[in-house]
Formats: C-alpha cells, structure tokens, sequence
C-alpha cells in the first residue's frame, strides 16, 4: 500500500513538470520535433525533482504538504540554476515567475486536493 502512494506521488510529480512544460510549449507555438523539445525543457526540472525527492525523503511522506513545499522550492531553484549552467538556456525573470507559480500550483495543488478529498471521506464517514 505505501508503495503504491509513493509511486502515486512521484508520477504526479512528473506528471506536474510535464504538464507545465506542454503548456508552455504550447503557448509558444513551439515548432519541431514535440517529444525533443519538451525533453529539452523538461530536463533540469525532472533532475531537480529527483534531487529534492532525495534531499526532501520525500518517500517517506510523499503526499505531505511540508515535503511538497521543499520539492517545490527545490526543484524551481535546481530546475532554474540547471537550464542555465548545465543546459545553456535561457533565464529570463518573467519565465522564473512563471515557473515558480505554476510549478507552485502543481506540485503543491495536488497535494492540497489529496488531503481534502481524505477528510471529506472522514466526515462522510
């Protein structure tokens, strides 16, 4: 049962980066090969993920708000500092607003979802 929340968690973290990444994408009107170019934004973001899944423990207590705000914090700050040392891209201030609302809204959304469905089941009960 715990494994089955973790890998829950991580996938919907992913899911988060991807879905981030594909709107951007989109309302860019990126051109050339989808997969490619997502891969090419995605990547310092999915490296930070699993970075702060490390640095969080984040398998203890995936779906905990406290550890989805240090993912959160982590993977916008790695993410950014990784497009822009290691993956040569480009930084601009508006796209790191952007990047910490919406990957701010997803990685910890979820998360509030998840814990208000448990005690909605709680009083239903």
């Amino acid at each position: 049962m715990a494994n089955r929340v973790v890998i829950r968690a991580a996938l919907l973290d992913v899911a988060s980066i991807v879905v981030f990444v594909a709107i951007g994408r989109r309302s860019h009107d990126e051109s050339g090969n989808v997969v490619v170019g997502a891969m090419k934004v995605a990547a310092p973001f999915l490296i930070a993920l699993a970075v702060a899944w490390v640095a969080e423990r984040a398998w203890r207590r995936p779906d905990d708000l406290r550890v989805g705000a240090g993912i959160w914090a982590l993977t916008v700050i790695d993410g950014i500092l990784l497009r822009r040392f290691v993956f040569d891209r480009s930084t601009a201030a508006s796209f790191i607003v952007v990047a910490s609302i919406v990957l701010g809204v997803f990685l910890l959304g979820w998360r509030l979802v998840i814990r208000w469905l448990a005690k909605r089941r709680r009083v239903l009960r």
